[in-house]
């Protein structure tokens, strides 16, 4: 709780001040003159006399009451309402045929590239604020799975549409490049990042990698590239005559020079993810390179507190207004 004119308390001890003298001064003599107090002996104070201090107590409480009135008091609410600007970030996703190798594990059993990919990328998503995030998968071809949105609970339903056989199969860079600086080209914020993870080399489109990253770069777009795969012979999943799944042991090319020129050109860097564990450190790491301070512009709300301890003093004028004219009656 906060005053909105706290300088209305510094009125508290002059007011307290004038009201002792005001009261001291009409102070009525007494009413009947005893010749001793003899008389009085053995008398028992009785309860209103015991007690003839609540009126005054009552009257120091309901003033004081009414100058916290005066003073504003009123609480912040919590939701406040603000503008932020943040960073606009392409995601481009390889979902090509090679991202079925089941060269990843979490929690000891197996699972595919892409899917490990989709589960580091949500993490990467839940840590972000105040950023318009768009998704770009590839294959053969690239699409926008999701335009650029902060709705990120959206923007996670998109990804999960996300599978392997959705897209020809193939791997063009350059046209997912170029697609994710489609989505970025228009942007006004002052940080435009893609990240692009692959684990293979361009194959596909007819845009080529380097080119589409001067393209970036022209555009004022960073972007990050991410090498998944361990090396060597990877298992790859296969369905036998029986139907059943079994692994063939293949090597998957993964062109790294080209994605370390793309990150290169466009002042990015270039990041290399053989396992769950390095492939959610880079993700840790690209997330704690692209923060940016937050300029906030907005205003406070306020909900006033004044009528309910206005409301507060005069239940309690009542009262004493109440034991003055029945419990504490005085007779002259």
């Amino acid at each position: 709780m906060e005053f909105r004119d706290i300088w209305i308390m510094l009125l508290f001890p002059p007011v307290i001040f004038s009201v002792i003298f005001f009261i001291q001064k009409r102070r009525r003599r007494i009413a009947f003159r005893f010749p001793s107090i003899k008389l009085c002996y053995g008398i028992k104070n009785s309860i209103r006399l015991k007690n003839k201090y609540i009126i005054e107590i009552l009257r120091w409480i309901i003033l004081m009451l009414f100058v916290i009135a005066l003073a504003g008091p009123r609480t912040v609410l919590e939701k406040t309402k603000y503008k932020t600007e943040g960073i606009d970030i392409v995601l481009a996703i390889d979902s090509s045929g090679s991202m079925q190798a089941e060269d990843f594990t979490i929690n000891g059993k197996r699972i595919n590239r892409l899917d490990i990919v989709k589960l580091v990328v949500k993490d990467f998503i839940k840590r972000r604020s105040n950023d318009n995030i768009a998704l770009v998968t590839f294959a053969g071809l690239a699409y926008t799975v999701c335009p650029l949105t902060n709705d990120y609970s959206w923007l996670e339903a998109n990804l999960d549409r996300i599978h392997i056989g959705l897209i020809k199969d193939g791997t063009a860079i350059g046209s997912a490049i170029m697609a994710s600086v489609d989505r970025l080209k228009k942007s006004k914020a002052k940080s435009k990042v893609i990240i692009l993870l692959t684990d293979g080399m361009n194959n596909a489109g007819n845009i080529s990698p380097i080119a589409a990253a001067e393209a970036a770069k022209a555009f004022g777009i960073r972007i990050y590239t991410i090498g998944a795969g361990s090396k060597g012979y990877v298992p790859f999943p296969v369905i036998d005559p029986w139907g059943r799944k079994v692994y063939q042991n293949v090597i998957i090319d993964l062109d790294e020079d080209t994605l370390k020129k793309i990150a290169d050109i466009t002042g990015g860097r270039y990041f290399k993810a053989t396992d769950t564990k390095s492939l959610m450190d880079i993700y840790k790491e690209i997330d704690s390179l692209e923060k940016t301070e937050m300029e906030r512009t907005g205003y406070r709300e306020y909900k006033e507190l004044f009528d309910r301890v206005v409301a507060f003093a005069l239940c309690l004028l009542i009262v004493e207004l109440f034991l003055i004219n029945t419990v504490f009656l005085k007779v002259p």
